[in-house]
């Protein structure tokens, strides 16, 4: 059985610094630009085009963007195409598509990258005790919601 997939992945450099808001329930979410580079050859000729790109960060891995990322940063985005309908000022009804971001993180073509792991908590995304990857509440886990993508196996 096919399925269908909607993955996009982008290379390309940061066209503003992350903003970094809250939802009225406390969810932090990340917006910035990106610009991605295209390079190419008509008939001998090299030819250049860029694309521009809203990318939107959810939870963490927005707050980790907003804190480690800005304004001309070469960046990888992995995600997602997501279109969103929306209305101006003027009361017009518009519609936009974005990237919603799963994964983020430093072009290591033309720099070097620090990683410094986060603790994580076992209050979840909305914050609460500061947990993190150890001791307590008995099994594997720690007491922890096991992530989606790793179960009960730490990512680093």
């Amino acid at each position: 059985m096919a399925t269908n997939s909607n993955s996009i992945t982008l290379v390309g450099n940061l066209t503003r610094d992350p903003e970094l808001r809250y939802t009225q329930g406390g969810r932090a979410v990340a917006n910035f630009g990106m610009a991605v580079n295209r390079r190419y050859q008509v008939n001998g000729e090299w030819q250049e085009e860029t694309s521009f790109f809203n990318v939107v960060a959810w939870a963490e891995l927005g707050e980790n963007a907003a804190a480690s990322l800005s304004k001309g940063s070469r960046t990888i985005v992995f995600g997602r195409l997501q279109q969103r309908d929306y209305e101006n000022r003027e009361g017009e009804k518009r519609s936009m598509v974005e990237v919603v971001a799963d994964d983020i993180g430093p072009s290591l073509r033309w720099a070097q990258a620090t990683v410094e792991r986060n603790e994580r908590s076992d209050a979840g995304p909305s914050g609460g005790s500061s947990g993190g990857g150890g001791g307590g509440g008995g099994g594997p886990s720690g007491g922890r919601t096991p992530d989606p993508v790793y179960g009960d196996e730490e990512p680093f």
